[in-house]
C-alpha cells in the first residue's frame, strides 16, 4: 500500500538523506588510485557512528557491507574488498541510511582519477538522465513519464538502460511501492500524487543492457563488459514538483 508522506515524514525523509548525501560526499573526496573499495566501506562505517545512523544495507536480505562499491563494468551491488582502485577506473558508490525510523538512500559514479573522454561522457549522460527522470516526479503524472524520460535520453544518446534493477518508493522502509523503471511503455503506473517519495536510479551501460550475476550471489556486471554508471536520488512529489531530499 501507497503511504503518503506528512510534513513530519518529509521532514525525517529529509534528515535521513541529508546524512545519505554528507557521508556520499565524503566517501567521493575518498576516492583516489591506490584506494581499495574496502577503504570507502571502512570510512562509511566510521562516519555512520558519528552522524548516530544505522547503515540500511548491511543484513539486508543478507547483504554483508553498508556500501555497495561497483567498479567499471560492475552495475550494482558490489562488495567492498581489497580490491585496489587505478587511474582510469569508475567507481559505483551506493549508500543508505536509516534514522528515527526513516530510510535514506543514494548513488553516485565517481572517476578515479583522470579518466577517458568517452567515460566522461557515459558518466554525464547518466547523471543528465537521472535530473530528467526527477523532474517528471509530478503530481498527476505516472510512474512511466520518468521511466520513459529516462530510457528516451539514454538511448538517444546511445547507450542502454539496465532492465533488471529498478527504483522504488522509499519511507519507513528501504524498498516500499511503487517501482520505478528506467524503461518501459508511456501511460502505465500508478499516479503520482503530492506525498510520495521515491528512488530513482537509471543504471546506464555503455554497451548493451543485459547483466550477470557474479558467483558470490550480489555483484552484478554486464554481460557484454562494457562499463556502468549508477546515480540515485531520493525524492518527495511535491504540490508545485519534486523535492530532492538527498542532496546538500
Amino acid at each position: 500500500m501507497l503511504e503518503l508522506k506528512n510534513r513530519e515524514g518529509l521532514e525525517q525523509l529529509k534528515a535521513a538523506n541529508r546524512v545519505v548525501a554528507e557521508i556520499l560526499d565524503r566517501l567521493k573526496e575518498k576516492v583516489k588510485p591506490g584506494v581499495t573499495t574496502l577503504d570507502l566501506e571502512r570510512l562509511a562505517e566510521k562516519l555512520l557512528k558519528e552522524k548516530v545512523a544505522v547503515g540500511a544495507f548491511k543484513g539486508l536480505y543478507g547483504y554483508p557491507c553498508n556500501l555497495c562499491t561497483s567498479v567499471n563494468s560492475e552495475v550494482v551491488h558490489g562488495i567492498p574488498s581489497e580490491r585496489v582502485l587505478k587511474e582510469g577506473d569508475i567507481v559505483s558508490l551506493d549508500f543508505g541510511v536509516l534514522l528515527n525510523g526513516y530510510y535514506g538512500d543514494a548513488a553516485i559514479t565517481v572517476p578515479v582519477g583522470k579518466v577517458a573522454p568517452e567515460v566522461s561522457r557515459l558518466l554525464q549522460v547518466a547523471e543528465k538522465a537521472l535530473y530528467l527522470g526527477i523532474e517528471q516526479a509530478r503530481p498527476g503524472n505516472q510512474v512511466s513519464h520518468i521511466s520513459r524520460a529516462i530510457q528516451g535520453y539514454v538511448e538517444g544518446q546511445g547507450y542502454s538502460v539496465v532492465r533488471q534493477f529498478v527504483g522504488h518508493g522509499i519511507g519507513r522502509k528501504l524498498h516500499e511501492p511503487p517501482q520505478v523503471p528506467n524503461f518501459g511503455p508511456p501511460w502505465v503506473g500508478v499516479v503520482l500524487e503530492s506525498g510520495m517519495t521515491l528512488a530513482i536510479e537509471p543504471m546506464i551501460n555503455a554497451g548493451k543492457p543485459e547483466v550477470n550475476t557474479l558467483e558470490d550471489g550480489w555483484t552484478a556486471v554486464t554481460k557484454d563488459g562494457s562499463l556502468s554508471v549508477h546515480f540515485e536520488h531520493s525524492v518527495a512529489v511535491g504540490e508545485d514538483g519534486p523535492v530532492i531530499l538527498s542532496q546538500l
